[in-house]
């Protein structure tokens, strides 16, 4: 496995910024060119956006080294082995894709934890739209998304081989994306804390493998640094 990072080169910032497709669809695509493969091959790498100065840099974990596209990217790679100990504490971000796997009439299908848990409250209350509560026990919507968010991410933690530290999780920037036509629609929330590791052998398979869905999209990535 590789670690990468790919930022615009120093001074070649705006020219990084007009061949950069932005948006969740095109920016999966436009990754690619750093992973040249046949037509059809399944992807082989999870990255993680963050911007500096209004300018992308891309965090990636891939099976293989991305090549370098030309002189206005910055590539740097490294190999990717990671061995946590029993006990470790990381401090963590995350950005994931929420959601629950609903079974009705013999189907299935993901749902957004927040939109799930805001129908069911609905339903307990006799209506049909979120606007129509008005009472003064209707939760914000950052308590909302904390709540199930938050508990979404605990529930799966021990098979992913760590714990969190409660207090210090922090849940934020939950946002729903879609593109034209609704060609693409997903939700996102970004995550930070302090983690221990419980079990090294699977903590270290999430590292590569990543968290929950839209893995495509920029969500999954597990980024770790010594607490």
């Amino acid at each position: 496995m590789h670690f990468s990072m790919i930022s615009p080169s120093s001074g070649r910032e705006r020219e990084a910024a007009q061949q950069w497709a932005a948006g969740p669809y095109s920016e999966h695509q436009w990754l690619w060119r750093f992973f040249p493969a046949e037509e059809g091959s399944p992807r082989d790498f999870l990255f993680r956006r963050m911007d500096t100065n209004g300018f992308p840099r891309f965090y990636v974990v891939s099976k293989r080294a991305p090549q370098v596209l030309n002189d206005v990217w910055l590539v740097q790679t490294r190999e990717y082995a990671p061995r946590p100990a029993i006990g470790t504490r990381w401090r963590f971000q995350l950005r994931a894709n929420p959601v629950v796997t609903i079974s009705s009439d013999g189907k299935s299908a993901r749902h957004d934890v927040v939109m799930q848990r805001k129908k069911i409250l609905l339903a307990e209350r006799g209506l049909a739209r979120w606007q129509e509560w008005r009472g003064h026990d209707k939760p914000a919507l950052y308590e909302l998304v904390s709540d199930c968010c938050g508990q979404w991410l605990l529930s799966r933690a021990p098979r992913l081989g760590f714990e969190i530290a409660n207090e210090s999780m922090l849940v934020e920037a939950y946002a729903q994306h879609s593109e034209k036509r609704g060609r693409l629609r997903f939700s996102t929330v970004d995550f930070s804390g302090e983690l221990r590791v419980t079990d090294p052998e699977a903590f270290s398979a999430t590292l590569c493998a990543g968290i929950g869905h839209a893995k495509a999209f920029g969500c999954g990535l597990l980024l770790v640094r010594a607490a």
